[in-house]
This record gives structure tokens, C-alpha cells and sequence, in this order.
């Protein structure tokens, strides 16, 4: 690690995240609930908003006895919708000590996904973990390998994979889109794939935003965890207001990765699993541009008050099979015609195809009402299942000890190339990667990007 990011720390610095997103997905429908007999016994870590979607499909096959979160009022308000009878604890170690608790929900900022899950698999839980599963490359790797020692079931909340919505050019509507964009792909109806373009979305400029007394019932120091000690920050607007906390951690380096492992956790886990390269990972990454909202020194930020992911980007990620992914915030307005701003797009030597969560937009989707996918290859991709609700593939697998369709290994290669992206804009530099070890080839600075420094008393011990 460079002496200048060490030093950063040092400087920035004088369990249970709080700050959950607001819902992506609301399922609209569920799996029948499970037999009493049968039912499963939850516990829940963290139960902010993101959380209050997760929790509903969790209630139709088990039984939520505690919840947990650093938040008093998020704890609160947990419990009495979970029915009010449910243990409340501050320390997520509580939770994960009740050896009737089975499967445990993780839902809390980034930078806690990977201690929790490793401690609940330990602790032989099965888990489902929100997205994006990991603050680094190396957090990928502890939880990679814990999973393989403890065998737990453990499903990453990427819903992209099981469920949504929409509707091709001519009407016709796609349950399962996702899946099926991904069938089309691996199936050669667009024949040999040149490009992907993963659409991602922008971070707007916070500017600067004042210190501010840590809100009553805010475990603050615990919600920190393994980041540098900061003072709580805050300004009021929009829905959130702006903050080093909840909602906002997501444009903070120290808890998260911006929108690159934001929507990236989404979009680019459907474009690598599509051009088959879940299992392994990029060569190269090249960045083209970026547009960071605070200066840089040696790729970190030169203060500490205000937003300072990237806002503006493009990533060329080059693949085996001569296949390059293009990651950008937004659509090039001089590159193809986009269907929608927010989306995944595969050139083929056959065609195009768009996607995204309200699109499927192409000739080979169109062409879909008349020759339907065999129900054998959306099967195949499902791992065996049938595709429904990612809530409800996460439990049946809990129950035949399968693998769900957002297992771990996978979603880490696709975070790889997220993480690796974000290193090579802060560095303003080409990146080879080797995905055989797992490390960046000849360049031990960026290497040293690949873990953080933890904070004594929150490191993470796998």
C-alpha cells in the first residue's frame, strides 16, 4: 500500500451498518408461504429501508426472531414490522449467537457485508446478502473461501437474476427478462458477441457538507466499522439530505465504490454471466475517462468533506475471445443508439439487444413470441430451478442445499472487474489482470488497492 494512502488514513482517523438503500426491487409477487411445520428461523441484520423489501419475502418462509442494527430507530421500526416480538440488538454478534437462528439476513452498508457474512457462516448460518457483496478484491476472496470451508448456502441479492418486467418493440412482455437476455446471448442468437455496454448511472457533486452532531440512537463509531474514523457530516436536501451515513454512504470511497459497485453490481454481473465470463475475469482495464467531485492525490481524495466516487467515467474492460466491455456512466452520445440511459447493450456479428429492468429490446426478443426459449435452457441457467422469486430460490436451496443463482463466486468475478475499474480511475492507468491468481500484473501499487488498512477492533478475520 503507497505511503501517501497510509498516510491518508491516518489523517481521516483521530456493528451493524445502519445506512440502507431505499428499495430496488418490490417483488410483486411471492411463493406461497412456507408450512408452519417447515418455517425457517430469521435473524435480521440491518433494517433500514432497503431492508423492509427483503424482509417481506423472508416472512413468507421463516420466522424473524431478532433483528439488529446501530440505528435505534431503524431497530425500532424493524421489530414492529416483523410483528413486534422479536429480540432487538445493537451488536450483530448477538444475533448470530442464537443457535436456533438458521438463515440470517444482511442487509447494511457495504463495508459490513463481509465481516458480518463471514462471522454468520462461521457461525452456521445461511445467509442472503444484499449487494454489492464487498468493499475490495481481497473481501471477495475471504468470503470465497469461508464459503467453500463452512459449505453455507449463501445467496447475493442481486434480483436482476430472478426477477422484473418488460416489454420488446412489439409489445410483448418479458417475465424474467434478465434471464432471458443472458439465454439469447449464450444461446448464439446474436452471433459472436463484439461488445457489451454496461450503462451504470452518475454521482452528482455533493459540495462541501458541514460537520454535525451524530443524530440520537446512532451508534456512529459502530457504523464506521473498519473505516477510518470520520466526523458525522450532514446538509439537508433531497429525499436523504447529504451525509456520510444511511442512503449517502454509497458516494463515500471509505464505506462503498460509487455507482461502479452500486448498479455495476447489477448490470455488469448480467453482461460477464451472459458472455460466459463468470468464472473468470477481465484481462485489462483501461480507463478512458473520469470525473472525480474532490481532487486527488496518488488516486485519493484530498478532503474529506463532500462526495468523492466518481461521478463521470468509461471503463474498457477487455475479455478473452476478443470481447471488450465498455462501463459508463451514461450512454456516448457519439456511440450507438441507446434504448434507454440506464440499461445493457450486446453487439453481435448477428445483432443488438438492449436491456434493462422495464426493456428487452432486439430482433432475436422480438422474435421470441414465435419461437419461445426452451424452458430446458432457462432452466439450465437457473441452476436447475425453476426461475421466481430470488428470495424464494434462496430458501428451497437452503433446503436442498443447492446453489442459488446469485452464488457468491460468481458475483465476486463480477466485482472484480468493478473494484479493478475503480482502482484504475483513481490511478489514471491501465491495469492487467491475471484472473488465474487473482492479482494485478506487475504493478505492486495497485496491487496494494486490491485490501484496506481495517480499523483496530473491526478488522475482519477469516
Amino acid at each position: 500500500m503507497s505511503q501517501n494512502r497510509r498516510q491518508f488514513l491516518q489523517q481521516s482517523a483521530g456493528v451493524v451498518a445502519a445506512g440502507i438503500a431505499t428499495p430496488y426491487f418490490m417483488s410483486s409477487s411471492f411463493a406461497a408461504d412456507t408450512p408452519k411445520g417447515d418455517r425457517h428461523t430469521i435473524g435480521c441484520i440491518g433494517t433500514g429501508d432497503r431492508w423492509k423489501a427483503v424482509v417481506k419475502g423472508a416472512m413468507q418462509h421463516g420466522d424473524v426472531v431478532a433483528v439488529c442494527d446501530v440505528d435505534k430507530n431503524h431497530l425500532e421500526e424493524g421489530n414492529k414490522i416483523v410483528g413486534g416480538k422479536a429480540e432487538m440488538f445493537e451488536d450483530y454478534r448477538r444475533v448470530l449467537d442464537n443457535p436456533k437462528i438458521d438463515v440470517v439476513t444482511i442487509v447494511t452498508t457495504d463495508h459490513w457485508h463481509t465481516k458480518i457474512a463471514i462471522d454468520a457462516m462461521k457461525a452456521g448460518k445461511d445467509v442472503y446478502c444484499e449487494k454489492p457483496l464487498t468493499l475490495t478484491i481481497d473481501e471477495g476472496k475471504l468470503i470465497n473461501k469461508v464459503q467453500k470451508a463452512t459449505g453455507r448456502v449463501f445467496q447475493v441479492g442481486t434480483q436482476q437474476r430472478s426477477e422484473m418486467s418488460a416489454k420488446d418493440e412489439a409489445g410483448n412482455t418479458h417475465a424474467t427478462q434478465f434471464l432471458k437476455a443472458v439465454g439469447l446471448v449464450q444461446s448464439g442468437a446474436l452471433g459472436k458477441i463484439k461488445k457489451v455496454h454496461c450503462f451504470i448511472g452518475g454521482v452528482g457533486a455533493s459540495g462541501s457538507i458541514p460537520a454535525a452532531p451524530v443524530p440520537q440512537g446512532l451508534n456512529w463509531d459502530m457504523w464506521l466499522g473498519q473505516a477510518p474514523y470520520q466526523e458525522f457530516r450532514f446538509a439537508p436536501g433531497g429525499k436523504w439530505g447529504k451525509s456520510r451515513c444511511h442512503y449517502e454512504f454509497r458516494w463515500w470511497y471509505e464505506y462503498s465504490g460509487g455507482k461502479l459497485t452500486d448498479w455495476g453490481a447489477h448490470h455488469v454481473d448480467i453482461a460477464t454471466w451472459a458472455i460466459g465470463m463468470d468464472k473468470s475475469g477481465p484481462t485489462e482495464i483501461i480507463p478512458v475517462m473520469a470525473k472525480h467531485p474532490v481532487p486527488l492525490k496518488n488516486g485519493m481524495p484530498t478532503q474529506n468533506d463532500a462526495y468523492n466516487v466518481a461521478g463521470e467515467f468509461e471503463i474498457r474492460a477487455l475479455f478473452p475471445g476478443d470481447i471488450e466491455m465498455i462501463i459508463r456512466h451514461a450512454p456516448d452520445p457519439a456511440g450507438p443508439k441507446m434504448a434507454d440511459g440506464n440499461g445493457i447493450f450486446f453487439e453481435g456479428e448477428k445483432g443488438t439487444l438492449f436491456v434493462n429492468r422495464g426493456k428487452l429490446i432486439g430482433e432475436a426478443a422480438v422474435a421470441l413470441k414465435e419461437k419461445p426459449m426452451s424452458e430446458d435452457l432457462i432452466k439450465k441457467l437457473y441452476k436447475g430451478k425453476t426461475p421466481g422469486n430470488h428470495m424464494a430460490n434462496f430458501i428451497q436451496c437452503v433446503r436442498d442445499r443447492g446453489e442459488p443463482v446469485s452464488d457468491v463466486h460468481t458475483h465476486n468475478r463480477a466485482m472484480t472487474t468493478c473494484h479493478l475499474s475503480n482502482i484504475a480511475i483513481r490511478l489514471d492507468r491501465k491495469l492487467k489482470w491475471d484472473a488465474v491468481k487473482e492479482e494485478i500484473v506487475g504493478d505492486s501499487e495497485a496491487n496494494g488497492w486490491l485490501k484496506r488498512e481495517q480499523r483496530k477492533g473491526y478488522e475482519i478475520n477469516a
